[in-house]
């Protein structure tokens, strides 16, 4: 399958003007995936309803520091045409996916047909990438906190189905979220497969039928996590630049 998806754990981009945001590193090898001069970068906040301030944020990242043209699609403030929306998405060298609500931002994804023009741009390939909420739609299946935007009260972790470019349940904030590991462990035996957990400032690149991890801070790692004749595995996947076979790790 063609692809190049860049999902990454968690991370703060928004920050005061005299920090740099957590994620820099992997934004840097975002952006290098693009071969030309100022990449068109389109940003996705849908997850958290097209908050300003991370809009802002995101944009001070990628336009003013890493010098991308950048345009945001707002599902929630402008609720643009279908012919927009897919205007938007076709002519961007990179989309980038906010976090929040995933499981809020996939019913509306299918409702207006985003899905569908998300697909196309990855068959002519496209950078998809994205943190947390933007993180778990590139895959099969996620664990979602979306139950908390309702009640920040609750910590339930659900399933959340994604647009499948990879037969992997994306599991983000693995290290910094503590209830996300037992979680995950209980999720995993009912569910076939494997999962890929994220702890932040990681994140997972697959690029076509390889895959390699990336990390913007010194120690942090991702996780292969499956069940297998009643024993649960947890492998530590450690940064490299050398990318691997994706089968070998599907395949477990």
């Amino acid at each position: 399958m063609k692809r190049n998806i860049i999902a990454i754990g968690g991370g703060k981009i928004m920050v005061p003007a005299h920090r740099e945001a957590q994620t820099l590193l992997i934004d840097q090898a975002i952006v290098q995936q693009v071969k030309r001069k100022s990449p068109k970068v389109l940003f996705i906040p849908t997850a958290s309803e097209d908050n300003e301030e991370y809009c802002d944020a995101f944009r001070k990242q990628y336009e003013d520091r890493l010098g991308c043209s950048v345009q945001e699609l707002l599902l929630y403030r402008d609720r643009p045409s279908n012919r927009k929306i897919q205007m938007l998405i076709a002519q961007s060298d990179i989309i980038y996916v906010g976090g929040g609500n995933t499981l809020r931002m996939m019913n509306l994804w299918r409702q207006l047909g985003v899905d569908k023009y998300l697909d196309k741009a990855r068959k002519r390939g496209a950078v998809l990438c994205g943190l947390s909420a933007g993180s778990i739609c590139w895959f099969r299946q996620g664990n979602s906190d979306s139950r908390k935007f309702k009640d920040e009260t609750n910590k339930t972790l659900i399933k959340v189905t994604g647009l499948n470019y990879a037969d992997v349940l994306m599991c983000p904030h693995y290290d910094v979220e503590k209830h996300r590991q037992p979680a995950l462990k209980a999720m995993m035996k009912k569910t076939r497969g494997v999962a890929v957990a994220l702890e932040n400032c990681a994140a997972l690149h697959i690029k076509d039928d390889k895959y390699r991890i990336l990390a913007s801070k010194k120690y942090k790692k991702a996780y292969l996590i499956y069940w297998k004749r009643g024993e649960y595995v947890k492998q530590t996947l450690k940064p490299s630049d050398n990318f691997q076979s994706l089968a070998e790790l599907t395949n477990n």
